[in-house]
């Protein structure tokens, strides 16, 4: 099928659009399928299933033929509906927000245990670099107790996280601030996380689809070694951070010994190894301030 959804039946919308996908080469094409017709027709997978001979209305078939474009054309499905889940949390994104990835969950479980380890009362969490929120609102729907900030140089961005902060009932313990990186700050902070541009500028026309031209270059471009935003981050992360606190990074593929190197220049102490995501790639390295 390769014209317009109308008058096809929902079950038959489903199948035609995976087989679409899946010959455009996209992987998760049964998945996209199902989640823009739920889009389009405003069912969740029950009512998929309920309504799957239901006939698309005008209306539906004109949204699902808008959707089919333009994730053939290479726009990610999280881009098309608006929001993608992070952490069991469903985010909002805007053109300014990347979009949360699986990978960055390292960073939150790795910012977890030292949380929990320490069990310091009413942590001060610092998010650098927010973007739509995601590290932030994931650790502090898991510390009731904690409190954070998130700081990032796009208006656009913030808007999208304070929005997110709103929307999951978040917003009393979380503040938002414009600023690079850290520059406007001086308070302390038992926390800091970030997960920050590291692409080398030269990579990222080679980057994926999806990526490249839909996320925004600002939130991708780590400069030529990919390591500008880390030369920032960790010694204003040893200015800010308390006696005994944690920097809990974000890294790319083959990045863990300069990061660890630039922790340790700025005077943070490295002790534990990287962590590594799901796909066994080091994802995640922490930097301590224990000289207060």
């Amino acid at each position: 099928m390769t014209g317009s959804f109308a008058g096809t039946a929902i079950a038959a919308a489903r199948r035609a659009l995976g087989r679409r996908l899946r010959d455009a080469g996209i992987e998760s094409a049964e998945l996209d399928a199902r989640l823009l017709v739920g889009e389009a027709t405003g069912l969740d997978l029950t009512g998929l299933i309920v309504q799957a001979e239901r006939r698309l209305t005008p209306d539906e078939a004109s949204r699902l033929d808008a959707f089919a474009a333009r994730r053939l054309a290479g726009e990610p499905v999280a881009r098309i509906l608006g929001r993608r889940e992070f952490w069991g949390l469903s985010l909002t994104l805007s053109a300014d927000t990347l979009v949360p990835r699986p990978d960055t969950e390292t960073v939150v479980e790795v910012a977890l245990d030292y949380l929990r380890a320490e069990a310091r009362a009413r942590p001060l969490i610092l998010d650098l670099g927010t973007g739509s929120g995601a590290i932030l609102l994931a650790l502090l729907s898991e510390c009731p107790d904690a409190f954070g900030l998130a700081t990032d140089i796009s208006p656009g961005a913030l808007r999208a996280a304070r929005a997110n902060a709103v929307a999951l009932g978040l917003a009393d313990r979380a503040g938002f601030v414009a600023c690079d990186y850290a520059a406007a700050l001086g308070a302390s902070f038992d926390l800091i996380v970030s997960n920050p541009p590291y692409i080398p500028a030269r990579d990222i026309a080679a980057l994926d689809v999806e990526v490249r031209a839909h996320d925004p270059r600002r939130a991708l471009d780590g400069g030529d070694d990919g390591l500008h935003a880390y030369r920032r981050i960790a010694p204003e992360s040893k200015r800010l951070l308390r006696p005994g606190g944690a920097l809990v990074v974000e890294i790319g593929q083959g990045q863990s010994d300069d990061v660890t190197a630039l922790m340790r220049a700025a005077g943070l102490a490295v002790a534990d190894p990287p962590r590594p995501d799901l796909g066994g790639v080091f994802r995640a390295v922490v930097g301590r301030n224990l000289t207060g």
